[in-house]
């Protein structure tokens, strides 16, 4: 076990890794996140892990052989006044509770008998399958979301990063057929080795480790099978892209961006601060100023950095009326050129760390989002600091660095482009 303030570190032998963050909050988050998602899937079972982080909560057993039921699953949670969640990414599938501090042995021990002991009753599933197919209908009704997995589908063409998350009406319909297809997935990934249990709360880390031992401290089973489903490299994006859509909308969607950095690369933080001045949560970042504050041409102008386990990728979005489309575009690739061509001052790069170290500190009072956080770092670096450790990394960024930066990825070589008009 290894202490790093108030954050506790476990890792057992079958590769399940644990972390603990003290609080003195009554309120404590309890949750489970595998390393399995999107691009794991084969192409002909699209969306099976979307699929199985929903249909978990039809039914399961408990350690002792007991089936729960739907409506037990959620009376479990919300008659204690709990909440709980689960999402799926292209890389990742988390399930989580917030619960009263109490309760968060029976809360730990739910997730886990639904991740452990699903058991997809037939007829729940196909309930669930109708729930599934009106989100998709609910997002493809929504523009300014669907075009990010179109853009994924872009940057990513060929290779199963590309796949939606939701998955497609006839690859769903093909896993709900049975029980096998989530059965199958469950056995081959849901085990120890890619697992994070992490928590948050007034609780001491032994309670944590010890109910992991119990109950995940089998021997993985999934060595052959991981090897069997080695994740696909991603290649290199050599030449730039473009797309356009048809969609009924009023306005022009636009999204333009390309790849970056992936998780634990050196220059991760550095992207991540670079991006946060070009067109992060802001009003003052340099996109939401040229083009709304100034111009008047959008109300939403943002940009993101997300960085995969193998790979990651930066986009821009807006919406405008499309006789400005262009004029927009014109803006975007000002501000990429601004940055590549002009390093900041020292009294920008300044201001620039102050709005990070306070965006940064105000982030961290969400604990919710922190605790997600948490766990994803133990996923990937097996470590968990503080967000005022992760600061005084970024800290360390100079001018040039982020110059650098920008000539590498903000490049109009490699640009990928997606319209809805």
């Amino acid at each position: 076990m290894q202490e790093n303030n108030t954050t506790f570190y476990k890792i057992l032998p079958n590769g399940l890794k644990i972390v603990h963050r003290m609080t003195t909050s009554e309120v404590a988050y309890v949750g489970i996140s595998v390393a399995v998602g999107t691009r794991d899937e084969q192409p002909q079972l699209n969306g099976l892990a979307h699929y199985v982080e929903h249909c978990v909560f039809k039914g399961c057993r408990t350690p002792f052989g007991h089936n729960l039921s739907a409506r037990q699953i959620i009376n479990k949670i919300e008659g204690i006044g709990g909440e709980i969640n689960a999402f799926t990414t292209k890389e990742e599938t988390t399930f989580y509770a917030a619960t009263p501090v109490e309760h968060f042995r029976q809360t730990l021990q739910l997730i886990a008998d639904l991740v452990l002991r699903p058991t997809f009753p037939k007829r729940e599933t196909d309930k669930e399958l109708g729930v599934i197919l009106d989100e998709i209908e609910s997002y493809e009704d929504s523009p300014s979301e669907l075009i990010y997995d179109d853009f994924e589908s872009l940057v990513f063409s060929g290779h199963p990063l590309a796949q939606p998350i939701l998955g497609k009406r006839k690859t769903l319909k093909t896993i709900a057929s049975s029980q096998m297809h989530p059965l199958a997935w469950v056995t081959d990934n849901f085990t120890p080795d890619k697992m994070v249990i992490f928590s948050q709360g007034n609780i001491k880390p032994e309670q944590i480790f010890r109910f992991a031992e119990q109950e995940l401290g089998f021997n993985a089973r999934s060595a052959a099978v991981s090897q069997r489903r080695a994740r696909a490299g991603v290649a290199t994006l050599v030449d730039s892209q473009s797309a356009s859509f048809r969609r009924h909308t009023h306005q022009t969607h636009v999204m333009l961006g390309g790849r970056a950095y992936p998780l634990g690369h050196p220059d991760q933080l550095a992207m991540y601060f670079l991006n946060n001045i070009l067109g992060g949560g802001s009003l003052n970042s340099r996109l939401n100023l040229s083009l709304r504050e100034q111009k008047g041409l959008v109300y939403t102008i943002e940009s993101q950095y997300t960085p995969l386990s193998d790979t990651g990728y930066w986009s821009v979005y807006f919406a405008t009326e499309p006789a400005n489309r262009n004029q927009c575009l014109d803006l975007v690739l000002a501000e990429l050129k601004r940055l590549r061509d002009e390093k900041l001052s020292s009294l920008q790069l300044r201001r620039a760390l102050t709005q990070l170290h306070g965006q940064m500190a105000i982030a961290a009072e969400n604990q919710e989002n922190s605790v997600l956080a948490m766990a994803k770092q133990m996923m990937y670096y097996g470590e968990a600091p503080a967000w005022q450790e992760m600061f005084k990394k970024v800290e360390q960024t100079t001018a040039d660095k982020l110059q650098e930066i920008a000539n590498d990825l903000l490049s109009e070589n490699t640009l990928c482009t997606l319209f809805y008009e």
